[in-house]
């Protein structure tokens, strides 16, 4: 057994359809039609195509209309990748198997890296899910009105509701697979997902490298005073210490770690949750009455994005669930014939009511908007 596949691992990507032994180091190319299923090729279209137009959107904020929030947040979003992944598929190389141990695995896709670990549609994820949040909280004027940690807070809000309709389908549809094994991260779970995961990964990582990257490379209410260099060393900072929020925020229920100790656990997890969701839907609330008194910060200079993708990621998610919904109403015990787990449907439901909010706030408050006012004010 070679160093990058071992018992764990092993285990869960048999589960997965295929062998983690003798995996390319750098990258690996699939047949696109020849994958586990055809979901896995719509979930690639749609997430690098989202990653792809973001950039360009990024860009052109920068460039044309000189702010540099975009640009930054999309490549701290990799470079914080870069730093939390890898300890993730590979613990065993960071000294890390006796405190976090083999999590998850991956699906193979079209394109992968790293010994088959990195799928290219989660390279492009973290950028694209940032930008997604991120351009629908600033169109809603959130940070002209109420500041960096307030809008960051939002974003961490959005992010959860966009991202859990995505996660809590994953593992159904064998996009990836949780390693049952490892009670010690992957418990306490909501349905097939740990709810660690639900907290640090789709709502603390993403508002705090707002925050850092609005406070370092911004004001988001104006053009930057920072070009080139001294924009991509601030950016760097940024997806780097990211990890470091989400250290401190998984300490109040990592205090209770152990088996005896997963209601505890579930109750600190499940309190952090409900804090994400009452301070998002009270920003959410604010900003539509500020849309409707017409009181929100001017739309972007090209508002395409934040009016586009969101719906087009909702909606081919919604696709995709009622895809999978045959097998969920079909599952036992949380688990469908084909012997994969099934996430929350309840919770996926209301994470899709609330993106559906955020996205018709964001379609009233892009409209309404008089063209005229500058931009960044």
């Amino acid at each position: 057994m070679d160093h990058t596949c071992d018992s764990a691992a092993e285990r869960v990507a048999e589960g997965l359809g295929f062998s983690c032994h003798d995996a390319n180091p750098i990258v690996t190319f699939r047949d696109p039609f020849g994958l586990e299923n055809g979901t896995m090729l719509v979930l690639e279209l749609l997430i690098v195509g989202g990653a792809v137009f973001a950039l360009v959107h990024a860009w052109r904020r920068w460039r044309r209309d000189g702010h540099p929030v975009n640009i930054s947040l999309w490549f701290a979003s990799v470079v914080y990748l870069a730093v939390i992944e890898p300890p993730l598929y590979f613990p065993g190389w960071f000294g890390l198997e006796e405190h976090v141990g083999f999590i998850f695995s991956h699906n193979v896709f079209t394109v992968q890296f790293m010994y088959d670990r990195l799928p290219l549609y989660i390279v492009a994820f973290y950028p694209a899910l940032s930008q997604l949040a991120y351009e629908i909280v600033r169109s809603l004027g959130v940070f002209a009105r109420r500041g960096p940690l307030v809008g960051s807070v939002a974003v961490a809000f959005a992010c959860q509701v966009f991202y859990e309709i995505f996660d809590h389908l994953g593992p159904q549809l064998k996009w990836w697979a949780w390693n049952p094994g490892n009670e010690m991260i992957n418990q306490p779970a909501l349905a097939s997902v740990p709810m660690n995961s639900m907290l640090l990964f789709a709502s603390v990582s993403f508002g705090a490298m707002t925050y850092l990257v609005v406070r370092l490379v911004g004001p988001e209410d104006g053009r930057a005073a920072f070009t080139g260099p001294r924009i991509a060393w601030r950016t760097a900072v940024a997806g780097a210490v990211t990890p470091l929020a989400m250290i401190i925020v998984s300490a109040p229920s990592g205090a209770f770690r152990g088996e005896d100790r997963l209601g505890i656990q579930r109750a600190v997890l499940g309190a952090e949750l409900a804090v994400v969701w009452i301070a998002g839907l009270c920003l959410l609330v604010d900003a539509w009455r500020a849309v409707r008194a017409d009181a929100a910060a001017p739309a972007a200079a090209s508002p395409l994005f934040a009016r586009t993708y969101p719906a087009a990621y909702l909606a081919v998610h919604v696709v995709l669930w009622l895809i999978a919904l045959p097998a969920y109403f079909a599952s036992a015990d949380g688990v469908t014939e084909e012997g994969t787990p099934v996430g929350s449907l309840w919770y996926a439901a209301l994470c899709a009511a609330a993106a559906t909010a955020f996205i018709l706030v964001t379609l009233r408050a892009t409209r309404s908007r008089p063209a005229a006012r500058p931009v960044g004010s």
